[in-house]
């Protein structure tokens, strides 16, 4: 007897999870009308998701930028020393990469949009507190008062800057799940992770306009900590899960196709109550085939583009006046803006083989990595240009698609599927870690380029780009010769 209950309750949950693959292989549109009106209350709000979450991570870069841009001033004006300078980047750089890991698990557990709005309001008090103490001068009144306070909101704007990227990418991971944006979801975070290069080039252009009209130097610090509180507003409106709006998704069935089947499995008097899906820990994140991977290799990649972004210019400035050197730099950043795009419409075209696509670009960027090793000495500034341009899509198209599209793609795995709170906890991870395992190696490059030179800053970029491409060695290979379609056995509980 026994035997036939346990028999009948396992042919239940095979039908049921049979059930749910049919329905979400079946197009949302040939459905009910009910079905229909869904789909359409889905794309309709689709492009409010993508603007909102677009400009709080826009305004996160534009706000960071900002006081990069008026360094000089507040060295020359606000009495602040190259130590304390240096300190605030340091400080910002440590927090904002442990909250990235922090930020995620907490979009995952509460509410995605208040989150992302204690963030954009959190960033606007930090960036009015180091205004205050620019107008009250704590710097002048008490050196080490000064500093311990601009340390400690810095300390603070880190964590809050730091809830745009891994809590928006699972907002839009909640909204862009119908079958057109999973297939063109290389495109969708491509176009969408160009927030950070237009806050940066936003804070510019503010900076250079407050400046030019004669305003104090401190309304470029000023403007964005208004702008982060009116975005915090508009962030409020936003609705994180189509499933608060009543819209019934592929992702919600396969949740509810779940719930049906532990529910067969209860004995008779037993409820299971629909408080909706756990938050998924750290430890079952790490679980998923290759986020790991993804995280430790994505510090190898992020690496790269902090040694290119920041030493760049100080590397041409030995052979070029300051203006040139910083012009030919900017090339590297502007051609990061279009990388995200490209690798992303590659890879959709390759049928989401992300791997293959960034391990490709990967291994273009060794070669001109190897190029600068022997030559960088020698090259003139018209072979610089073209060149430059092409390693930021090399380098920013892999970086940006990792943090947005691959995430996306890692958090969809059947292990998690229908769980809309593991997104954010993945995304946090990777780039979490990868701000780490950057931000450490960074020291690296100090010391090398003065007991070896330059050379041997290239050759360790190059086996900083061949350890990461490595670390993906499994999943390129698995794209390229994709295993036989097998059933899945285990599953991690959420």
């Amino acid at each position: 007897k026994d035997q036939s209950i346990k028999y009948t309750q396992l042919k239940v949950l095979v039908q049921l999870t049979t059930m749910a693959s049919k329905k979400e292989s079946e197009p949302l549109v040939e459905k009910t009308e009910e079905e229909v009106e869904h789909f359409r209350r889905l794309k309709a709000y689709q492009p409010w998701a993508f603007f909102v979450t677009f400009g709080g991570y826009f305004m996160a870069h534009f706000s960071r930028k900002c006081y990069s841009t008026v360094k000089q001033q507040l060295q020359n004006e606000a009495g602040y020393s190259s130590l304390i300078l240096s300190e605030m980047d340091t400080t910002f750089m440590a927090t904002y990469a442990i909250g990235n890991i922090i930020s995620g698990k907490l979009g995952d557990t509460f509410s995605p949009t208040t989150v992302l709005a204690i963030g954009l309001f959190g960033s606007g008090v930090c960036l009015f507190l180091i205004n205050v103490s620019l107008w009250f001068d704590f710097v002048g009144f008490s050196m080490a008062l000064g500093n311990f306070f601009i340390l400690a909101v810095y300390f603070l704007f880190g964590f809050f800057q730091s809830t745009g990227g891994p809590v928006g990418t699972a907002v839009m991971g909640n909204w862009f799940v119908d079958p057109a944006s999973i297939k063109n979801r290389g495109l969708i975070f491509g176009l969408w992770t160009c927030h950070q290069y237009m806050g940066d080039i936003t804070a510019a252009l503010c900076t250079a306009f407050v400046l030019g009209i004669g305003l104090p130097y401190w309304w470029a610090l000023f403007i964005p900590a208004l702008t982060n509180f009116g975005w915090g507003l508009i962030t409020m409106r936003l609705i994180a899960d189509p499933y608060d709006m009543g819209i019934i998704t592929p992702e919600v069935r396969e949740r509810q196709a779940k719930l049906e089947a532990k529910r067969a499995l209860l004995a008779e008097g037993e409820t299971l109550d629909d408080s909706g899906p756990a938050p998924i820990t750290y430890a079952n994140a790490l679980r998923i085939p290759m986020v790991a991977q993804y995280a430790i290799a994505f510090g190898f990649f992020k690496l790269v583009n902090y040694v290119l972004f920041f030493w760049l210019p100080y590397f041409l400035g030995k052979n070029f006046d300051p203006v040139t050197a910083n012009l030919i730099a900017a090339l590297y950043s502007v051609g990061m803006m279009p990388g995200g795009i490209i690798v992303g419409v590659v890879s959709d075209l390759f049928g989401g083989r992300r791997a293959v696509v960034i391990g490709t670009f990967m291994c273009c960027l060794i070669v001109f990595l190897s190029i600068f090793a022997i030559y960088s000495e020698d090259l003139s500034a018209l072979v610089l240009l073209p060149m430059l341009a092409i390693m930021g899509i090399l380098v920013g198209g892999p970086n940006n698609i990792i943090t947005s599209a691959v995430a996306a793609d890692l958090a969809s795995h059947p292990s998690v599927k229908g769980n809309n709170k593991s997104l954010g906890t993945v995304t946090g991870l990777i780039n979490g870690s990868g701000s780490i395992t950057a931000s450490i190696g960074l020291l690296a490059v100090g010391p090398l380029q003065e007991s070896f030179g330059w050379g041997s800053v290239w050759v360790f970029l190059i086996a900083c780009t061949s350890v990461g491409t490595l670390l993906m060695g499994t999943k390129i290979y698995a794209e390229l010769f994709p295993p036989a379609e097998e059933e899945e056995t285990s599953e991690i509980n959420v």
